[in-house]
């Protein structure tokens, strides 16, 4: 069997043994996530779940690793990511329970009730029983665009959790369908071979795991900002940052592109594009605010979201190793990772403004703002892996490796392994973060103490060449 058949039909192999994992063990109503390391070892869920789950990650897991550097062409990769998505559809989400937040929040939404103003244990839903304790009494950390969505997808339901389900699923799989029709057209501009993009964009298993079958709706924000990045590049301001705003009212995030985006439409000093692409960021946002009836107190429940304690956030990690001495020190270091992405993001955007490359400081730019945030869940790997997949011309090891070890993090029903070794993974996540930053300064010493003039093998070189 040639090496691509082999490829493709290993990681729908995988996908299948997922598919047969979220039936026996995804998340499920009530809230009960019985599977976790211990149980397996326990022999407690039996033999067929954790079997299915492990060979089913390697399989697809695998299968695009190998697979990176052997892709026929564009086309292949869209037909192998979609066959790579099309089991897990109709089963329970896997590795989250955070779909039932969504659909409580859009209930709500729906009822007429602020889902901005408190959890489900305050503003109730009948599907409460479903969400997970960590979100009970938190607000909705969304913005007003994908609450109109949930809502939407409350409304089809009817009363019925597994249709909402089902209709929060098909909006998440209409935002990685966004992705890939957006695809072409940013490779056209930067450059990147579309097969390599599509890659691993679509075909990563964070997409089928987590974007599709657990119906984040990263998805929807990830499809709004690069179909946005292409009509930005296309020179077409206003609609572009109309989809910007959309954007950002799905999840805050996406506002870290906006100030590269201005740099692709601002040309030969001419203002006006760039302050039709603010227009259209601000006038989306006031519509969406106003349609959802919730003004724009959506801001003030972006806070929420930061309830989460895992080494899996490097600031987190270095804050939790802190604490093993006895200081509380989460708090200063999470801070701390805000104000270094805040300096990191204003350096990238100035060097793109300084003749850089704008779409690869776009990408690094996302990446940034993942490694540096307070709480990371595999599924926001996805919002770098996208744009660096249109970005990267060289090669993309170094991204794909994080992306596939965020790949096997979550066990069926929602339980992250990362808890399993907390104080381990933050000791080594400091480490690695002391060994990273040691070589940075190294780089840069090296690179300073390199000699000039005449002696310089590299003016030598150049001297002798023709």
């Amino acid at each position: 069997m040639p090496r691509p058949a082999l490829v493709r039909y290993a990681g729908l192999a995988g996908s299948l043994l997922l598919a047969v994992s979220a039936y026996l063990g995804g998340a499920h109503s009530p809230w009960s996530p019985n599977i976790t390391p211990g149980t397996i070892f326990a022999g407690a869920n039996g033999v067929l779940l954790p079997l299915s789950w492990l060979a089913g990650t390697v399989l697809l897991v695998g299968a695009w690793w190998v697979g990176r550097r052997d892709v026929p062409s564009a086309r292949w990769a869209y037909v192998t990511a979609g066959l790579w998505m099309v089991p897990l559809l109709p089963f329970l989400p896997l590795g989250s329970y955070d779909v039932y937040s969504y659909a409580c929040q859009g209930w709500q939404q729906a009822a007429g009730l602020d889902p901005y103003a408190g959890g489900v244990d305050l503003l109730g839903c009948p599907w409460a029983d479903a969400v997970s304790p960590t979100w009970t009494d938190s607000p909705a950390p969304y913005g007003p665009v994908f609450l109109l969505l949930a809502a939407l997808a409350a409304k089809i339901g009817g009363g019925s959790l597994t249709v909402t389900v089902a209709v929060l699923r098909i909006v998440a799989l209409l935002g990685v369908v966004l992705i890939a029709v957006s695809l072409p057209a940013l490779t056209r501009r930067t450059g990147v071979p579309l097969k390599r993009a599509v890659w691993l964009a679509l075909a990563c298993p964070l997409v089928p795991i987590h974007l599709v079958s657990g119906a984040h709706n990263d998805a929807v924000m990830v499809g709004l900002i690069l179909a946005g990045l292409a009509l930005a590049a296309a020179r077409r301001p206003l609609p572009a940052g109309a989809l910007f705003g959309l954007a950002i009212g799905v999840k805050a995030t996406a506002v870290v592109v906006v100030p590269f985006a201005l740099l692709l439409v601002f040309s030969s000093r001419k203002w006006r594009p760039a302050a039709e692409l603010l227009g259209g960021v601000v006038a989306a946002l006031a519509v969406v605010s106003l349609v959802s009836g919730r003004g724009f107190g959506w801001i003030t429940g972006l806070t929420g979201s930061g309830a989460s304690v895992q080494w899996t956030s490097p600031p987190t990690a270095v804050g939790l190793t802190i604490g093993l001495f006895g200081v509380d020190a989460v708090p200063v270091t999470r801070v701390i990772g805000i104000v270094l992405l805040a300096f990191v993001l204003v350096g990238l955007w100035w060097r793109a403004l300084r003749g850089g490359d704008v779409w690869r400081n776009t990408g690094l730019a996302m990446a940034a703002t993942v490694v540096l945030s307070p709480v990371f869940h595999p599924w926001y790997a996805t919002w770098a892996l996208a744009l660096l997949a249109v970005t990267l011309r060289e090669e993309s090891r170094w991204v794909a490796a994080p992306a596939a070890v965020a790949s096997v993090l979550c066990l069926p029903d929602g339980y992250n392994l990362a808890l399993a070794v907390k104080t381990q993974g933050a000791v080594a996540m400091t480490v690695l973060i002391g060994y990273l930053g040691f070589k940075a300064i190294d780089a840069v010493k090296s690179s300073r103490s390199l000699p000039a003039g005449p002696d310089h093998a590299g003016d030598q070189l150049s001297r002798r060449d023709p």
